[in-house]
Protein backbone atom coordinates (compact mmCIF):
# COMPACT_ATOMS: atom_id res chain seq x y z
CA UNK A 1 0.00 0.00 0.00
CA UNK A 2 1.35 3.42 -1.16
CA UNK A 3 1.67 6.33 1.11
CA UNK A 4 -1.15 7.75 2.81
CA UNK A 5 0.69 11.09 4.34
CA UNK A 6 3.68 11.10 2.07
CA UNK A 7 2.16 14.42 0.54
CA UNK A 8 1.93 16.55 3.70
CA UNK A 9 4.86 18.93 4.72
CA UNK A 10 7.05 18.66 6.70
CA UNK A 11 7.68 15.50 4.71
CA UNK A 12 10.18 14.23 7.11
CA UNK A 13 8.34 14.48 10.27
CA UNK A 14 5.33 12.65 8.26
CA UNK A 15 7.32 10.33 6.98
CA UNK A 16 8.33 9.13 10.43
CA UNK A 17 5.03 9.44 11.74
CA UNK A 18 3.23 7.17 8.92
CA UNK A 19 6.44 4.82 9.63
CA UNK A 20 5.32 4.62 12.99
CA UNK A 21 1.92 3.90 12.51
CA UNK A 22 3.43 0.56 11.00
CA UNK A 23 4.98 -0.23 13.87
CA UNK A 24 2.52 -2.28 17.44
CA UNK A 25 3.68 -0.06 19.95
CA UNK A 26 1.13 -0.83 23.39
CA UNK A 27 2.58 0.28 26.60
CA UNK A 28 5.25 -2.45 27.83
CA UNK A 29 5.38 -3.85 24.07
CA UNK A 30 7.36 -1.27 22.30
CA UNK A 31 10.23 -3.89 20.97
CA UNK A 32 8.72 -3.44 17.16
CA UNK A 33 9.12 0.47 17.51
CA UNK A 34 12.02 0.51 19.64
CA UNK A 35 13.83 -1.15 16.66
CA UNK A 36 12.47 1.04 14.17
CA UNK A 37 13.93 3.68 16.27
CA UNK A 38 17.40 1.86 16.19
CA UNK A 39 17.12 1.44 12.81
CA UNK A 40 17.10 5.59 11.83
CA UNK A 41 20.08 5.74 14.04
CA UNK A 42 22.36 3.28 12.61
CA UNK A 43 20.86 4.57 8.83
CA UNK A 44 22.42 7.91 9.67
CA UNK A 45 25.57 6.86 11.21
CA UNK A 46 24.59 8.38 14.65
CA UNK A 47 25.57 7.56 18.20
CA UNK A 48 22.81 5.78 20.42
CA UNK A 49 22.29 3.51 23.53
CA UNK A 50 19.94 1.48 25.23
CA UNK A 51 19.58 1.61 29.16
CA UNK A 52 18.00 -1.34 31.21
CA UNK A 53 14.84 -0.61 30.79
CA UNK A 54 14.86 -0.05 27.03
CA UNK A 55 14.81 3.98 26.99
CA UNK A 56 16.90 4.92 23.36
CA UNK A 57 18.75 8.11 23.82
CA UNK A 58 20.79 9.22 20.11
CA UNK A 59 22.93 11.91 20.14
CA UNK A 60 23.44 14.25 17.16
CA UNK A 61 26.79 16.89 17.06
CA UNK A 62 26.24 20.29 16.80
CA UNK A 63 25.97 21.90 13.36
CA UNK A 64 29.30 23.83 12.37
CA UNK A 65 29.65 27.22 14.29
CA UNK A 66 27.15 26.14 16.87
CA UNK A 67 29.30 23.83 18.92
CA UNK A 68 29.48 26.42 21.66
CA UNK A 69 25.76 26.37 22.39
CA UNK A 70 23.83 24.62 25.22
CA UNK A 71 22.77 20.54 24.70
CA UNK A 72 19.30 20.66 23.77
CA UNK A 73 17.52 16.95 25.00
CA UNK A 74 14.36 16.24 22.27
CA UNK A 75 12.27 14.12 25.00
CA UNK A 76 9.10 11.48 23.17
CA UNK A 77 7.14 8.79 24.37
CA UNK A 78 6.93 5.48 22.17
CA UNK A 79 4.06 3.70 23.40
CA UNK A 80 0.45 4.81 22.74
CA UNK A 81 -2.39 4.09 24.57
CA UNK A 82 -4.76 1.49 22.43
CA UNK A 83 -8.27 1.80 22.45
CA UNK A 84 -10.64 0.90 19.55
CA UNK A 85 -14.50 0.75 18.86
CA UNK A 86 -15.95 -1.97 20.04
CA UNK A 87 -17.13 -3.53 16.51
CA UNK A 88 -13.58 -2.87 15.28
CA UNK A 89 -11.52 -6.08 14.43
CA UNK A 90 -8.05 -4.68 15.52
CA UNK A 91 -4.82 -6.48 17.28
CA UNK A 92 -3.03 -3.88 18.43
CA UNK A 93 0.07 -6.70 19.10
CA UNK A 94 0.22 -7.25 15.71
CA UNK A 95 -1.71 -5.09 13.75
CA UNK A 96 -0.73 -1.69 12.22
CA UNK A 97 -2.49 1.56 12.60
CA UNK A 98 -4.09 2.32 9.68
CA UNK A 99 -3.98 6.78 9.10
CA UNK A 100 -6.37 8.35 6.95
CA UNK A 101 -7.15 12.15 5.92
CA UNK A 102 -10.25 13.84 6.77
CA UNK A 103 -10.44 17.21 6.06
CA UNK A 104 -8.29 19.23 8.05
CA UNK A 105 -7.30 16.18 10.12
CA UNK A 106 -5.60 12.54 10.40
CA UNK A 107 -7.71 9.85 11.98
CA UNK A 108 -7.24 6.28 12.58
CA UNK A 109 -10.10 4.21 11.15
CA UNK A 110 -12.08 2.85 14.27
CA UNK A 111 -9.00 3.51 16.69
CA UNK A 112 -6.60 5.78 18.73
CA UNK A 113 -3.62 7.43 15.76
CA UNK A 114 -1.00 7.48 18.07
CA UNK A 115 -0.49 10.99 17.56
CA UNK A 116 0.19 11.30 21.16
CA UNK A 117 3.54 10.96 21.43
CA UNK A 118 4.38 9.49 17.95
CA UNK A 119 4.19 13.11 16.38
CA UNK A 120 6.63 14.10 18.67
CA UNK A 121 9.05 10.64 18.19
CA UNK A 122 8.68 11.62 14.33
CA UNK A 123 9.80 15.49 14.65
CA UNK A 124 12.45 14.17 17.10
CA UNK A 125 14.17 11.70 13.97
CA UNK A 126 13.09 13.99 11.75
CA UNK A 127 15.52 16.36 13.60
CA UNK A 128 18.03 13.66 13.70
CA UNK A 129 18.04 12.81 9.99
CA UNK A 130 17.95 16.70 8.66
CA UNK A 131 21.07 18.07 7.22
CA UNK A 132 19.55 21.35 6.55
CA UNK A 133 19.01 22.31 10.17
CA UNK A 134 21.35 24.79 12.07
CA UNK A 135 21.49 23.72 15.98
CA UNK A 136 24.16 23.05 18.68
CA UNK A 137 24.52 19.56 20.24
CA UNK A 138 21.45 17.57 20.23
CA UNK A 139 20.40 14.33 22.13
CA UNK A 140 17.04 12.91 21.48
CA UNK A 141 15.89 10.51 24.21
CA UNK A 142 13.01 8.16 23.33
CA UNK A 143 11.03 6.48 26.43
CA UNK A 144 8.97 3.49 27.29
CA UNK A 145 5.78 2.93 29.02
CA UNK A 146 4.48 6.53 29.58
CA UNK A 147 0.95 5.58 29.08
CA UNK A 148 0.48 2.95 32.15
CA UNK A 149 2.52 4.88 34.17
CA UNK A 150 5.60 6.61 33.38
CA UNK A 151 7.61 3.96 34.37
CA UNK A 152 10.49 4.51 31.33
CA UNK A 153 11.14 8.01 32.57
CA UNK A 154 10.76 6.57 36.33
CA UNK A 155 13.34 4.36 35.35
CA UNK A 156 15.80 6.46 33.69
CA UNK A 157 19.48 6.73 35.35
CA UNK A 158 20.81 9.62 36.82
CA UNK A 159 23.82 11.31 34.63
CA UNK A 160 22.85 9.37 31.42
CA UNK A 161 21.55 12.54 29.70
CA UNK A 162 24.09 15.54 29.02
CA UNK A 163 21.41 17.85 27.98
CA UNK A 164 21.33 21.35 29.65
CA UNK A 165 17.82 22.30 28.29
CA UNK A 166 14.69 19.55 27.89
CA UNK A 167 11.91 19.95 25.04
CA UNK A 168 9.48 17.52 25.78
CA UNK A 169 7.32 17.31 22.57
CA UNK A 170 4.15 15.39 24.31
CA UNK A 171 1.49 18.43 24.33
CA UNK A 172 -1.83 19.12 22.57
CA UNK A 173 -2.06 22.83 21.75
CA UNK A 174 0.19 24.38 18.91
CA UNK A 175 -0.10 28.00 20.49
CA UNK A 176 0.58 26.73 24.04
CA UNK A 177 3.73 26.35 26.03
CA UNK A 178 3.47 24.54 28.84
CA UNK A 179 5.75 24.68 32.05
CA UNK A 180 4.09 22.68 34.86
CA UNK A 181 2.31 19.36 35.11
CA UNK A 182 0.09 17.48 37.45
CA UNK A 183 1.17 14.47 39.49
CA UNK A 184 -1.06 11.39 40.06
CA UNK A 185 -1.58 7.86 41.79
CA UNK A 186 -3.50 5.13 41.02
CA UNK A 187 -5.86 3.27 43.70
CA UNK A 188 -7.13 0.32 42.96
CA UNK A 189 -10.59 -1.33 44.71
CA UNK A 190 -10.65 -4.96 44.95
CA UNK A 191 -14.71 -6.32 45.70
CA UNK A 192 -14.53 -9.90 46.71
CA UNK A 193 -18.09 -11.85 46.09
CA UNK A 194 -19.63 -15.00 46.17
CA UNK A 195 -21.45 -16.83 43.55
CA UNK A 196 -24.71 -17.85 43.79
CA UNK A 197 -27.35 -20.21 41.91
CA UNK A 198 -29.04 -18.26 39.80
CA UNK A 199 -33.07 -18.10 40.89
CA UNK A 200 -35.74 -19.96 38.91
CA UNK A 201 -38.31 -17.37 36.65
CA UNK A 202 -35.85 -14.83 36.24
CA UNK A 203 -35.00 -13.29 33.01
CA UNK A 204 -31.44 -12.02 31.54
CA UNK A 205 -30.34 -8.87 29.75
CA UNK A 206 -27.60 -7.11 28.71
CA UNK A 207 -27.15 -3.32 29.62
CA UNK A 208 -25.17 -1.47 28.08
CA UNK A 209 -24.02 2.77 27.78
CA UNK A 210 -22.28 2.92 24.46
CA UNK A 211 -21.47 5.99 21.70
CA UNK A 212 -19.58 8.11 24.39
CA UNK A 213 -16.46 9.90 23.31
CA UNK A 214 -13.87 8.75 26.10
CA UNK A 215 -10.98 10.89 26.13
CA UNK A 216 -7.91 11.77 28.18
CA UNK A 217 -8.43 11.76 32.17
CA UNK A 218 -6.58 14.84 32.66
CA UNK A 219 -6.98 17.11 29.48
CA UNK A 220 -10.54 16.27 29.53
CA UNK A 221 -11.55 16.14 32.74
CA UNK A 222 -13.01 19.76 33.05
CA UNK A 223 -15.52 19.16 29.99
CA UNK A 224 -17.95 16.89 31.55
CA UNK A 225 -18.06 14.08 28.71
CA UNK A 226 -20.26 10.88 30.41
CA UNK A 227 -18.50 8.22 32.39
CA UNK A 228 -19.67 4.67 31.04
CA UNK A 229 -18.95 3.28 34.09
CA UNK A 230 -21.08 6.37 36.49
CA UNK A 231 -23.57 6.29 34.57
CA UNK A 232 -24.35 2.56 34.17
CA UNK A 233 -24.03 2.38 38.29
CA UNK A 234 -26.03 5.09 38.32
CA UNK A 235 -29.41 2.98 36.35
CA UNK A 236 -28.49 -0.03 37.79
CA UNK A 237 -28.19 1.49 41.84
CA UNK A 238 -31.69 3.45 40.91
CA UNK A 239 -33.79 0.54 39.48
CA UNK A 240 -32.64 -1.53 42.47
CA UNK A 241 -34.36 1.25 44.69
CA UNK A 242 -37.47 0.41 42.82
CA UNK A 243 -37.28 -3.25 41.82
CA UNK A 244 -35.66 -7.04 41.90
CA UNK A 245 -32.24 -6.74 40.28
CA UNK A 246 -29.26 -9.43 40.39
CA UNK A 247 -25.90 -8.89 38.79
CA UNK A 248 -23.54 -11.39 36.90
CA UNK A 249 -21.33 -9.74 35.40
CA UNK A 250 -20.19 -6.35 34.97
CA UNK A 251 -17.06 -4.07 33.53
CA UNK A 252 -16.21 -1.09 31.95
CA UNK A 253 -13.25 1.39 30.57
CA UNK A 254 -9.35 -0.43 29.78
CA UNK A 255 -7.21 2.14 31.07
CA UNK A 256 -6.10 4.36 34.08
CA UNK A 257 -6.30 7.61 32.34
CA UNK A 258 -8.95 7.34 29.40
CA UNK A 259 -12.21 8.32 30.50
CA UNK A 260 -15.01 5.01 30.14
CA UNK A 261 -16.50 5.33 26.84
CA UNK A 262 -18.63 2.17 27.08
CA UNK A 263 -19.85 -0.41 30.02
CA UNK A 264 -21.86 -3.45 30.00
CA UNK A 265 -23.74 -5.76 33.14
CA UNK A 266 -25.11 -8.99 32.78
CA UNK A 267 -28.14 -8.70 35.20
CA UNK A 268 -31.29 -10.52 35.97
CA UNK A 269 -34.77 -9.46 36.86
CA UNK A 270 -37.77 -11.43 37.45
CA UNK A 271 -39.93 -12.62 34.73
CA UNK A 272 -43.03 -10.67 35.78
CA UNK A 273 -40.66 -7.23 36.19
CA UNK A 274 -39.27 -7.73 32.20
CA UNK A 275 -41.57 -5.07 30.78
CA UNK A 276 -41.32 -2.48 34.03
CA UNK A 277 -37.34 -3.13 33.84
CA UNK A 278 -37.61 -2.42 29.83
CA UNK A 279 -39.59 0.86 30.23
CA UNK A 280 -37.19 2.16 33.32
CA UNK A 281 -34.17 2.08 31.30
CA UNK A 282 -36.02 3.44 28.20
CA UNK A 283 -36.86 6.24 30.60
CA UNK A 284 -33.51 6.37 32.07
CA UNK A 285 -31.89 6.25 28.54
CA UNK A 286 -33.99 9.70 27.73
CA UNK A 287 -33.13 11.48 30.90
CA UNK A 288 -28.86 11.05 30.31
CA UNK A 289 -29.37 11.30 26.89
CA UNK A 290 -30.80 15.02 27.43
CA UNK A 291 -28.17 15.92 30.49
CA UNK A 292 -25.60 15.10 27.94
CA UNK A 293 -26.68 15.96 24.26
CA UNK A 294 -24.15 18.75 24.16
CA UNK A 295 -21.08 17.14 25.19
CA UNK A 296 -21.49 13.47 24.28
CA UNK A 297 -24.76 13.02 21.95
CA UNK A 298 -24.00 9.97 20.64
CA UNK A 299 -24.53 8.75 24.16
CA UNK A 300 -27.14 5.43 24.39
CA UNK A 301 -28.34 2.87 27.08
CA UNK A 302 -29.99 -0.09 26.35
CA UNK A 303 -30.44 -3.75 27.41
CA UNK A 304 -30.93 -6.65 25.50
CA UNK A 305 -32.34 -10.03 26.39
CA UNK A 306 -29.15 -12.68 26.62
CA UNK A 307 -29.11 -16.30 27.98
CA UNK A 308 -29.63 -16.66 31.41
CA UNK A 309 -26.29 -17.70 33.16
CA UNK A 310 -25.70 -20.64 35.82
CA UNK A 311 -24.32 -17.83 38.53
CA UNK A 312 -25.22 -14.53 39.74
CA UNK A 313 -22.81 -11.98 42.47
CA UNK A 314 -24.35 -12.44 45.81
CA UNK A 315 -26.73 -9.86 46.61
CA UNK A 316 -24.52 -7.93 49.20
CA UNK A 317 -21.72 -7.71 46.87
CA UNK A 318 -23.68 -5.97 44.47
CA UNK A 319 -25.38 -3.84 46.65
CA UNK A 320 -21.67 -2.57 47.86
CA UNK A 321 -20.54 -2.50 44.65
CA UNK A 322 -22.75 -0.27 42.82
CA UNK A 323 -23.29 2.07 46.01
CA UNK A 324 -19.52 2.41 45.94
CA UNK A 325 -19.44 3.03 42.08
CA UNK A 326 -22.04 5.59 42.08
CA UNK A 327 -21.09 7.35 44.83
CA UNK A 328 -17.24 7.43 44.07
CA UNK A 329 -16.04 11.02 42.84
CA UNK A 330 -15.47 11.58 39.41
CA UNK A 331 -14.11 14.65 37.54
CA UNK A 332 -13.00 17.90 39.32
CA UNK A 333 -12.26 18.40 42.40
CA UNK A 334 -10.52 21.29 42.65
CA UNK A 335 -9.40 24.51 40.37
CA UNK A 336 -6.38 26.10 40.68
CA UNK A 337 -6.40 29.34 43.31
CA UNK A 338 -3.45 30.78 40.93
CA UNK A 339 -4.06 29.55 37.17
CA UNK A 340 -6.88 30.35 35.28
CA UNK A 341 -8.76 27.43 34.23
CA UNK A 342 -6.10 24.94 35.38
CA UNK A 343 -7.60 21.85 37.02
CA UNK A 344 -5.85 21.70 40.25
CA UNK A 345 -7.00 18.07 41.46
CA UNK A 346 -9.31 15.27 39.55
CA UNK A 347 -10.16 12.10 40.03
CA UNK A 348 -11.00 9.64 36.88
CA UNK A 349 -13.35 6.64 37.57
CA UNK A 350 -11.13 4.97 35.19
CA UNK A 351 -11.35 0.75 34.80
CA UNK A 352 -13.78 -2.03 35.96
CA UNK A 353 -12.44 -5.38 35.71
CA UNK A 354 -14.13 -8.94 36.82
CA UNK A 355 -11.35 -11.39 37.39
CA UNK A 356 -12.49 -14.48 38.93
CA UNK A 357 -14.74 -14.38 41.74
CA UNK A 358 -13.43 -10.34 42.11
CA UNK A 359 -14.35 -6.78 41.11
CA UNK A 360 -11.17 -4.75 40.23
CA UNK A 361 -12.10 -0.97 40.23
CA UNK A 362 -9.22 1.59 39.16
CA UNK A 363 -9.65 4.98 39.95
CA UNK A 364 -6.23 7.69 38.65
CA UNK A 365 -6.06 10.94 41.12
CA UNK A 366 -4.45 13.43 39.82
CA UNK A 367 -2.96 17.19 41.10
CA UNK A 368 -0.44 19.18 40.87
CA UNK A 369 -0.43 19.79 44.12
CA UNK A 370 1.17 17.17 46.12
CA UNK A 371 -0.53 16.89 49.25
CA UNK A 372 -3.92 17.45 47.03
CA UNK A 373 -2.97 14.28 45.56
CA UNK A 374 -2.84 12.55 49.07
CA UNK A 375 -6.18 14.18 49.89
CA UNK A 376 -7.55 12.98 46.87
CA UNK A 377 -6.61 9.32 47.37
CA UNK A 378 -7.76 9.58 50.75
CA UNK A 379 -11.62 10.40 49.19
CA UNK A 380 -11.53 7.32 47.42
CA UNK A 381 -10.35 4.94 49.62
CA UNK A 382 -13.19 6.13 52.24
CA UNK A 383 -15.75 5.54 49.63
CA UNK A 384 -14.24 1.93 49.14
CA UNK A 385 -14.08 1.05 52.97
CA UNK A 386 -17.47 1.98 53.51
CA UNK A 387 -18.07 -0.47 50.44
CA UNK A 388 -15.73 -2.98 52.33
CA UNK A 389 -13.66 -2.73 49.47
CA UNK A 390 -9.72 -4.09 50.19
CA UNK A 391 -7.52 -1.03 48.59
CA UNK A 392 -4.05 -1.10 46.98
CA UNK A 393 -1.92 1.99 45.57
CA UNK A 394 0.46 2.83 42.72
CA UNK A 395 4.05 3.93 43.56
CA UNK A 396 2.44 7.73 41.86
CA UNK A 397 4.49 10.09 40.38
CA UNK A 398 5.68 13.98 41.05
CA UNK A 399 4.50 17.37 39.39
CA UNK A 400 6.63 19.40 37.86
CA UNK A 401 6.48 23.01 39.23
CA UNK A 402 6.16 26.10 36.72
CA UNK A 403 9.38 28.23 36.36
CA UNK A 404 7.96 31.18 34.91
CA UNK A 405 11.83 32.56 34.41
CA UNK A 406 13.07 29.95 32.34
CA UNK A 407 15.71 30.71 29.69
CA UNK A 408 13.91 28.25 27.43
CA UNK A 409 10.42 29.68 27.94
CA UNK A 410 12.13 33.36 26.98
CA UNK A 411 13.82 31.19 23.68
CA UNK A 412 10.50 30.12 22.55
CA UNK A 413 8.19 33.52 23.34
CA UNK A 414 10.53 35.41 21.35
CA UNK A 415 10.91 32.73 18.45
CA UNK A 416 6.86 32.62 18.66
CA UNK A 417 6.27 36.19 18.94
CA UNK A 418 8.72 36.52 15.71
CA UNK A 419 6.64 34.33 13.98
CA UNK A 420 3.11 34.99 14.78
CA UNK A 421 3.65 38.47 16.43
CA UNK A 422 2.22 37.76 19.45
CA UNK A 423 2.73 36.25 23.20
CA UNK A 424 2.12 32.42 23.23
CA UNK A 425 -0.17 31.41 25.86
CA UNK A 426 2.29 30.01 28.77
CA UNK A 427 0.39 27.31 30.82
CA UNK A 428 0.26 23.99 33.11
CA UNK A 429 -1.31 21.21 32.11
CA UNK A 430 -3.97 18.62 33.89
CA UNK A 431 -1.70 15.54 33.09
CA UNK A 432 1.13 13.67 33.97
CA UNK A 433 4.24 14.68 31.88
CA UNK A 434 7.55 12.90 32.06
CA UNK A 435 8.68 16.24 32.69
CA UNK A 436 8.22 16.05 36.35
CA UNK A 437 10.34 12.68 36.56
CA UNK A 438 13.18 13.48 34.86
CA UNK A 439 13.20 16.64 36.37
CA UNK A 440 13.42 14.83 40.28
CA UNK A 441 16.70 13.25 38.49
CA UNK A 442 18.32 16.44 36.64
CA UNK A 443 17.52 18.99 38.72
CA UNK A 444 19.54 21.39 36.77
CA UNK A 445 17.46 20.87 33.35
CA UNK A 446 15.75 24.00 32.11
CA UNK A 447 12.13 22.34 30.41
CA UNK A 448 9.36 23.45 28.32
CA UNK A 449 6.60 21.39 26.94
CA UNK A 450 4.60 22.16 23.37
CA UNK A 451 3.47 20.22 20.45
CA UNK A 452 0.96 20.48 17.80
CA UNK A 453 -2.76 20.59 17.70
CA UNK A 454 -4.68 17.15 18.58
CA UNK A 455 -8.19 15.76 20.13
CA UNK A 456 -9.96 13.32 21.18
CA UNK A 457 -6.58 11.55 22.32
CA UNK A 458 -6.60 8.30 24.51
CA UNK A 459 -9.93 7.32 22.24
CA UNK A 460 -10.65 6.35 18.79
CA UNK A 461 -11.66 10.36 18.42
CA UNK A 462 -8.12 10.62 18.57
CA UNK A 463 -7.40 13.79 15.34
CA UNK A 464 -4.08 15.66 14.27
CA UNK A 465 -4.70 18.79 12.56
CA UNK A 466 -2.93 18.72 9.75
CA UNK A 467 -1.85 22.39 9.46
CA UNK A 468 -0.36 22.96 12.64
CA UNK A 469 2.37 20.11 12.67
CA UNK A 470 4.36 22.52 9.73
CA UNK A 471 3.86 25.26 12.32
CA UNK A 472 5.30 22.88 15.23
CA UNK A 473 8.30 21.95 13.25
CA UNK A 474 8.71 25.73 12.27
CA UNK A 475 9.07 26.92 16.09
CA UNK A 476 10.91 23.64 16.75
CA UNK A 477 13.89 24.46 14.05
CA UNK A 478 14.09 28.41 15.10
CA UNK A 479 14.41 27.45 18.86
CA UNK A 480 17.30 25.04 18.22
CA UNK A 481 18.99 27.12 16.18
CA UNK A 482 18.65 30.45 18.91
CA UNK A 483 19.42 28.18 22.03
CA UNK A 484 22.13 30.18 23.87
CA UNK A 485 25.73 29.13 24.22
CA UNK A 486 26.49 27.37 27.12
Amino acid sequence: MGSILGHLEPKLVWYHFEEFCKYPRPSKKEEKIAAYVVSVAERLNLNWEKDKFGNILIRKPATPGYEDRKTVTLQSHIDMVCEKNRDVEHDFDNDPIQPYIDGEWVKAKGTTLGADNGIGAAAALAVLESTDLQHGPIEALFTLDEETGLTGASNLKKNWLKGDILINMDSEELMSLYIGCSGGKNTVATFKFKQEKTPNNYVAYEAKVEGLKGGHSGLEIHVGLGNALKILSRLLWSYLKEGNLLLAKMEGGNKHNAIPREAFADVLVPKKDEKKFKKFVANFNKIVKDEFATVDPGLNVSVSKIKSPDKVVDQKTTVRLLSALYAVPHGVLKMSPDIPELVETSNNLAVLKQEGKTFKVTTSQRSSVASEIQDATNIITSVFELAGAELSYGDGYPGWKPDVNSEVLGVFKSVFKRIYGREPEVKAIHAGLECGIIKEKYPHMDMISFGPTMFGVHSPDERLKIDTVPEFWNQLVNVLKNIPAK
